[in-house]
C-alpha cells in the first residue's frame, strides 16, 4: 500500500534561528532520525515476516487471492493512523503519538508484505539498498543546502496532489505506460522532498527542544514525513528495479 500523504501542519512557516541553536538543531535531527529509524526498522521486519509466511499471509488474504477482513483493515488503518496524528496533534501527549507511530510502522509493514509475492527477494533488497542511498544524499543534501527549498516543496506538493489523482484515475484504466509514467514522476517528486523535508526538520529544530512535550511531538511528526517520503519512493522504484516472480 502507497501512503502518499503529507501532514499540512508541516509546511507552516518556520522562523530562522541563529548559529546558538547548532547543538539544540542536532539533537532535534538525530531525534527525528532515530524515530524514523526504529519505524522503518518494524516495518521492515513485519513485512519480512508476513510476506514470507504462507500462514501469516493466509490472514491478510483469501483462498481466493483477495483481501480478508484484517487484510482490508490493514491496507486502510494506516491511512487514518496518519490522519490521527496529522489532526490530533495538539491533543494528543507525544507518548501517545509514538504509541500512535509504532502501530501505525506495524501495520504498514503489514500491508508492504505484499511486495514479497510480487517481486523476487533478491531485487527487494536491492532496490531498498538503493533506495537508502538516493535517501541518505538527498537528506544530507537537504540538511546543508543553503538554498531555500520552500518554493521547490509547493511544487513538489502540488506534483504529488497530481500523481494521487492520476494513481486514482490509472486504477480504472490500467494502463501500463500511464503507470511508467506515473513512477518515474514519483521518484523524482519523492526524491526532492526529502530534501525539503530535511531543510525543514533543520529549521524547525533551530527553534525547537527535543526534550520539551512540543519538541517530541514535532519531532514525531517530522519522522512520520520522512518515513512516508522512503517507503513512496522505494515503491516507485520497485516499479523500475524490481524483478516480478
Amino acid at each position: 500500500m502507497e501512503t502518499e500523504n503529507r501532514i499540512s501542519n508541516w509546511n507552516d512557516p518556520v522562523p530562522s534561528a541563529g548559529a546558538g541553536a547548532i547543538s539544540i538543531t542536532k539533537n532535534f535531527v538525530n531525534s527525528v532520525m532515530s524515530y524514523m529509524a526504529a519505524a522503518l526498522a518494524i516495518s521492515g521486519v513485519m513485512a519480512y515476516w508476513f510476506g514470507t509466511s504462507e500462514v501469516l499471509l493466509s490472514y491478510l488474504y483469501n483462498a481466493t487471492g483477495s483481501l480478508s477482513i484484517l487484510g482490508w483493515i490493514v491496507m486502510i488503518a494506516p491511512f487514518g493512523l496518519v490522519l490521527l496524528m496529522g489532526f490530533g496533534y495538539k491533543k494528543l501527549s507525544s507518548t501517545a503519538m509514538i504509541a500512535v507511530f509504532v502501530f501505525y510502522a506495524l501495520l504498514m509493514g503489514m500491508s508492504l508484505s505484499f511486495i514479497f509475492l510480487a517481486y523476487t527477494q533478491s531485487s527487494i533488497f536491492i532496490t531498498f539498498f538503493i533506495t537508502a542511498a538516493t535517501f541518505g544524499t538527498m537528506a544530507v543534501l537537504g540538511y546543508t543546502t543553503q538554498t531555500d527549498l520552500t518554493k521547490m516543496g509547493s511544487i513538489l506538493i502540488m506534483a504529488l496532489i497530481g500523481l494521487i489523482i492520476a494513481s486514482v484515475v490509472n486504477m480504472f484504466m490500467q494502463s501500463g505506460t500511464m503507470d511508467y509514467i506515473i513512477s518515474g514522476i514519483g521518484v523524482l517528486v519523492f526524491t526532492g522532498l526529502t530534501a525539503y523535508d530535511m531543510q525543514k526538520i533543520k529549521q524547525i529544530g533551530m527553534v525547537t527542544d527535543a526534550t520539551t512535550e512540543e519538541g517530541s511531538k514535532l519531532a514525531i511528526m517530522g519522522a512520520l514525513n520522512l518515513y512516508l517520503d522512503f517507503v513512496n519512493l522505494f515503491l516507485f522504484m520497485l516499479r523500475f528495479l524490481g524483478n516480478r516472480n
